[in-house]
């Protein structure tokens, strides 16, 4: 990647997404943020010029610069994502530590957030705006859908699936071939041993559900 990068979001993902790029050698051009109090001020020696709407900057997307999105909130994330798209008809980079293992028979889509230590097995398929966070294992045809989020040091097992907008806490295992619903939530340290529908949350060992 040629072009430096603009990273939407000065928060904690938007730092470790900083360090990923430059890891990687790329320039990252300035943060975007829609706290004002961060405008003009620098984070890690990088200034925040402005907020994610500004045109001054968006301008340059697609052009001289490329998009990264570092927002943890998927509804936020989402509506970043469709103005890149719908205004200036790009998609945003991934980033992607140079530590990161990634073997040669995977896929994977735009947006991706992949940290330090993370490792993706053979024909594992990971989806478009994913958050995978450090340490974090996909096993062999593990599928991700988008907007997947994957706690540090958790253990994705062969062939699991998650779908759109699942989210795994830290240091979860995972058993091989199960299903995790569209928008589930797996708490931190859980291990799971059995399918877990859309839409539900779970903790424990072995996980159960959580009635909210």
């Amino acid at each position: 990647m040629e072009n430096p990068v603009i990273i939407f979001g000065a928060n904690h993902l938007g730092r470790a997404a900083k360090e990923v790029f430059e890891a990687n050698g790329n320039v990252v051009y300035c943060f975007l943020d829609d706290d004002k109090k961060l405008h003009n001020t620098e984070i890690d020696n990088i200034t925040v010029m402005g907020s994610t709407d500004d045109d001054g900057f968006l301008k340059l997307i697609g052009k001289k610069c490329e998009a990264f999105v570092a927002e943890d909130d998927n509804k936020v994330r989402k509506s970043l994502v469709k103005m890149l798209q719908d205004v200036r008809h790009v998609q945003p980079v991934n980033g992607i530590h140079p530590s990161a293992i990634i073997a040669s028979s995977s896929d994977m889509g735009h947006g991706n957030f992949i940290d330090q230590g993370v490792k993706i097995g053979a024909g594992a398929s990971v989806g478009n705006h994913c958050l995978l966070q450090a340490g974090a294992i996909i096993g062999a045809e593990g599928k991700l859908g988008d907007l997947v989020q994957i706690g540090a040091g958790s253990v994705i097992g062969a062939g699991v699936e998650l779908e759109d907008e699942a989210f795994v806490g830290s240091g979860v295992t995972i058993v091989a071939g199960i299903t995790i619903g569209k928008g589930a939530r797996v708490g931190a340290g859980s291990v799971v041993i059995a399918p877990v529908k859309a839409g539900e949350t779970v903790f424990g060992n072995p996980a159960q559900k959580v009635n909210s």
